[in-house]
């Protein structure tokens, strides 16, 4: 699926203090297909005010097209034309700081040469010991391979390192752990697995981020039997978390239960199938399942699902969930009065929410609402302070149900940016991971610094 993102650029512009200025510069913008977001004044006089402004437009040469006629409004003059998106990335985004300061000899010997070879062999001697005296009881590697990045697609692991950053960032930003991007410059599932298993004593968890499927599945599946710490492909489960936390509040607005409903999931990519497994084993029942692969097809039906077709979803499941990547692929009149539709794709869903509703959903949503930053920050810090070896489906399930119980009324799922979710979630997998008995560690819950 090419990348359709809205591009958006920051305008500082100088206007005269004349009526009706502004206006013309607006309408301007939008004439040229163009809209408007965030409009700041900066400084005001009686002769000139001066003002940024956000605009928006699909791609570079619009971008240019809008300017330019921002330039020929009488009575304005454009001062800069910013991209703060690449300003924000500038250097990157992430970086590791020492935890203590290091002014003075004594402390410098601690830290490292002499001190530090206590601390050596008491790891040497019992190799637990690094979980309380190293930096590995918080270290999260997020590993890619660049292979199925956003909706970019194959760009390659070096193109996929803004997204890698941005997960490390809300990993400590929302949850304390400390991130640690990989990018590995072979596609190679052998090669991967080996990588990952080699560098994995440095880790509390491996996050699998953005690796095309089919190979996501055999490579998460094949680390996590080799490995004593989590493994979890996040475009799959993280994904599945939300997209069932969503169902369950959809479910309690409807009156539809998920029990007795026929599910449809349209699309059984690395997110889709493993959408449709955890509805399937939540529900017992059998998720109905559209793809364009046959090979996705035969997975989905050796897991329980039953084969399908976008057609009959349609015109048979209460509930569809669809994440194919195509927009508008359900056309309105497909919608059946009272359905539940979530059409997940980004940026450009299979059916917008507005015309779902107006066809008769009874409810619906895109994926601009359900987005896996709400799992996988939680889930990762519940199993690591657990200190469990893997995360179940219950613990996944754990995480979902935290999701939709904390979403507020009226809403689908919770902000993405409310700690206390993330932090209710972890509580929750981790408590579930005793539950199991997989737990290796008193549970002591994340506090923020």
């Amino acid at each position: 699926m090419a990348w359709e993102q809205k591009i958006t650029r920051t305008v500082r512009i100088r206007n005269t203090q004349t009526p009706g200025i502004l206006a013309r510069l607006l309408t301007a913008i939008y004439e040229n297909g163009g809209s408007v977001g965030d409009i700041h004044l900066l400084t005001e006089t009686s002769r000139h005010v001066v003002r940024d402004i956000a605009i928006y437009a699909d791609n570079e040469p619009q971008i240019e097209k809008i300017v330019a006629a921002m330039r020929e409004n009488e009575g304005t003059i454009v001062t800069d034309v910013r991209d703060e998106v690449l300003e924000l990335h500038l250097k990157g985004k992430i970086a590791i700081r020492s935890r203590y300061p290091i002014e003075s000899l004594t402390t410098l010997r601690r830290v490292y040469t002499p001190g530090v070879a206590e601390v050596c062999l008491k790891i040497a001697k019992d190799p637990a010991l690094a979980r309380l005296y190293t930096s590995t009881s918080h270290m999260v590697a997020i590993v890619t391979d660049g292979t199925a990045v956003l909706g970019l697609g194959d760009i390659g692991p070096l193109a996929g390192m803004p997204v890698m950053e941005g997960k490390a960032m809300l990993m400590e930003t929302l949850v304390g752990l400390s991130g640690i991007p990989i990018l590995l410059n072979t596609k190679d599932p052998e090669e991967i697995i080996r990588t990952v298993a080699n560098i994995a004593p440095t880790f509390a968890a491996i996050q699998l981020e953005d690796i095309s499927a089919p190979r996501c599945f055999e490579i998460e599946e094949r680390l996590q039997k080799m490995l004593d710490i989590p493994v979890m492909h996040d475009d799959q489960h993280g994904t599945a978390v939300v997209t069932t936390a969503a169902l369950l509040v959809a479910s309690r607005t409807t009156g539809i239960y998920l029990s007795a409903a026929k599910i449809g999931q349209i699309g059984l990519g690395a997110a889709g199938f493993a959408t449709a497994r955890m509805v399937s084993r939540l529900t017992g029942n059998p998720v109905w399942g559209a793809d364009l692969s046959e090979e996705a097809l035969k997975r989905h039906e050796l897991a329980g699902g039953k084969r399908s077709n976008l057609k009959e979803i349609m015109e048979n499941c209460d509930i569809v969930v669809s994440t194919t990547g195509v927009p508008g692929l359900i056309k309105p009149e497909m919608v059946r009065k009272g359905q539940i539709i979530l059409a997940l794709s980004n940026p450009n869903a299979e059916i917008s929410p507005e015309v779902a509703l107006e066809r008769g959903a009874a409810f619906a949503a895109d994926g601009k609402s359900v987005n896996n930053v709400l799992g996988f920050p939680g889930i990762f810090r519940g199993a690591v302070d657990a200190n469990a070896p893997r995360i179940t489906h219950e613990m996944l399930l754990a995480a979902a149900y935290t999701i939709a119980n904390m979403t507020p009324p009226g809403e689908l799922v919770p902000s993405p940016l409310d700690k206390k979710v993330h932090q209710a979630v972890a509580r929750a997998v981790a408590q579930k991971a005793i539950d199991q008995g997989i737990a290796r560690a008193e549970y002591v819950p994340y506090v923020e610094e």
